[in-house]
């Protein structure tokens, strides 16, 4: 039986096909179980290729500094040499760097679950000779491709709970175990992987504390006295969580009014799945006090992808004063100030802050449930 997850088409996929055999390496990063083997495979479906484990220690004793002789050996007759997971070969950067200038009918693909590593091993040896891409899981912008506008629109409520991991669309009615099993086996080892954290009970108290506070201002101050850490460490945790693509920050918009919040920052997930996974809550939409929350995430996170995947650049806020007036989500681009209020129900009453719409000559539309699809690209 053919899987679902590859029934759907990335939206990268054929801008990747395009640029094999011209002249740069390929490097695709995201977190891990996204999907990004999956996409290579489908791309060189139809080719013959040398595949390289990085996870594999004999592949990576033999590319930890090997010398072009010895490369050669490996490449052998090879036209395509994908090396996954090649963020864990020492000197990955130098290796690539020497296939890519010695072996010139060799099209070289990297990829790798941490951006960071993958990024500071081969960023000055492949400047200039390399094409990089970064992989969410599923958007809902390629789930619906896929699906179909009525298939999709009927499994939103089951998204918003479990996500877009590749392997929990495949696994229905599993969902729950797959979401642990990525969680425990897979993030906390890359953030473990990243070195300095000490306190592996402390990184769990701080995720399952921002999971909780999805949609809303945090404090770090806050965090540590839930957490029982200090300050410098709870912002340093989030950092490496950051890296890891489990979280991801907006920071708050300011430029006219005095009574502004300046200097806070919201933080979201990249996928509702894992975020209810850490705070281990499956219930349905129906069943659920945090919908606001779930809907919120899912919304910026969808815009996030959208806005990556076509290159529509933009600066992403949100907008509150002291007096508790706020905007969910601001976008500028271009001079121009676009701003969203998120609605689940669409019969609830937004309230837009006519100063904010006086200051900034803005546009505040309301995103619900049912009109969402313009929001995320399919509109």
């Amino acid at each position: 039986m053919v899987k679902l997850l590859e029934m759907i088409d990335r939206i990268i996929q054929k801008d990747i096909e395009n640029r094999l055999f011209r002249g740069k390496t390929i490097i695709v990063t995201g977190a891990r179980q996204v999907g990004k083997s999956t996409l290579i495979r489908t791309v060189l479906k139809e080719k013959d290729f040398l595949f390289l484990d990085g996870d594999d220690p004999l592949v990576n004793l033999r590319l930890t500094n090997p010398n072009t002789k010895e490369i050669e050996s490996i490449i052998g007759k090879a036209e395509i040499v994908f090396i996954d997971e090649a963020q864990r070969i020492e000197n990955i950067g130098i290796t690539a760097k020497i296939i890519h200038d010695q072996f010139k009918k060799v099209q070289l693909i990297l990829t790798g679950s941490s951006a960071f590593e993958l990024r500071n091993r081969t960023n000055e040896p492949l400047t200039g000779r390399k094409w990089e891409y970064f992989l969410y899981p599923v958007s809902y912008e390629e789930y619906e491709k896929s699906q179909g506008y009525l298939g999709a629109m009927s499994d939103l409520k089951h998204r918003l709970v479990f996500g877009f991991y590749p392997d929990v669309i495949n696994s229905k009615g599993e969902e729950r175990e797959v979401l642990n099993g990525i969680t425990q086996s897979y993030l906390f080892k890359d953030i473990l992987s990243l070195g300095s954290v000490k306190k592996p009970e402390a990184l769990e108290k701080i995720l399952r504390a921002l999971a909780f506070q999805v949609g809303s201002e945090i404090s770090y101050n806050e965090i540590a006295q839930l957490t029982g850490v200090d300050k410098n460490t709870v912002s340093h945790y989030i950092h490496l969580l950051e890296l890891s693509f489990i979280v991801y920050p907006l920071t708050s918009f300011s430029r006219n009014l005095r009574n502004e919040i300046k200097t806070n920052r919201k933080i979201y997930f990249y996928d509702n799945g894992i975020r209810n996974a850490l705070i281990q809550n499956f219930n349905p939409v129906e069943l659920r006090n945090d919908i606001g929350a779930l809907w919120e995430n899912f919304l910026v996170t969808e815009r996030l992808k959208y806005n990556h995947y076509h290159k529509n650049h933009c600066n992403r806020y949100f907008w509150r004063t002291k007096q508790q007036q706020e905007i969910d989500y601001v976008e500028e681009k271009d001079g121009k100030i676009y701003a969203y209020e998120f609605k689940w129900n669409p019969k609830a009453k937004a309230n837009i802050p006519s100063n904010f719409v006086a200051a900034y000559d803005a546009e505040v539309k309301v995103v619900t449930s049912e009109n969402f699809r313009e929001f995320v690209g399919l509109g």
